[in-house]
């Protein structure tokens, strides 16, 4: 809330994203920018995704900067949140004139 208080809407979400990091950091909050993980089919790699933010090694963090969340963005959130293997998952976007944001769950059938 206070990168959004403090940068209010309208930037780029690489700019929220340096904002949050740098707040986090302020805060003591152990964090990894942009983590990196290989994505899997049938024991081959097909490729990789990153992140924005791999928070205390547990909690996945994706932000945006648009206008409104859409299912997509939570669906690809919760692809993310599957293929780190975590449980909890929050999806922060900056661009609406009030903070968005959506905490996320692993399907339990995952």
């Amino acid at each position: 809330m206070e990168v959004h208080n403090q940068l209010g809407n309208g930037f780029q979400e690489v700019i929220y994203q340096r904002a949050l990091s740098i707040e986090m950091n302020l805060q003591g909050i152990d964090h990894l920018r942009e983590q990196q993980i290989s994505l899997q089919y049938k024991d081959f790699e097909i490729g990789s995704r990153r992140v924005d933010f791999l928070v205390c090694g547990k909690i996945m963090v994706e932000i945006k900067a648009i206008k409104e969340l859409e299912d997509v963005h939570l669906a690809q959130a919760i692809n993310y949140l599957e293929a780190y293997n975590l449980q909890v998952g929050l999806l922060i976007n900056f661009g609406n004139t009030k903070l968005q944001f959506r905490r996320l769950m692993k399907p339990e059938n995952s």
